[in-house]
């Protein structure tokens, strides 16, 4: 096993500071790390769809990003779907999310959660 992947100064990757600190809010409600997983699974209406976890640490051969002292990880599968991609979170009458902005995402879903490339 290999030491996790920083990728903050390639800019692979990056987590908004608003995205921060709802993340900082969650985890400390949790008493958890503050450390949130991207991942990406098969389904959703547009073929893959996105999934928000907190982590407890970062795997191995995660890639990891920090803004704020919070850090996104992602694996290494689901990095090929989502590099370049930015994290934020969004409040809107319909509700609050975390939303990705996924430049290799060619098509998605209204509800922003699934997307196809």
């Amino acid at each position: 096993m290999t030491d996790a992947t920083t990728v903050a100064a390639s800019g692979a990757l990056t987590l908004t500071p608003g995205a921060a600190a709802r993340v900082a809010a969650i985890a400390a409600r949790q008493a958890r790390p503050a450390i949130l997983r991207l991942s990406v699974d098969g389904g959703g209406c547009s073929g893959f769809q996105y999934k928000f976890d907190l982590a407890d640490a970062p795997e191995g051969d995660d890639t990891v990003s920090e803004t704020d002292g919070v850090r996104l990880v992602v694996d290494p599968v689901s990095l090929d779907l989502v590099a370049g991609s930015t994290v934020d979170y969004v409040e809107s009458l319909g509700g609050a999310a975390f939303k990705v902005e996924n430049p290799q995402a060619a098509a998605g879903c209204g509800c922003g959660s699934s997307f196809g490339i």
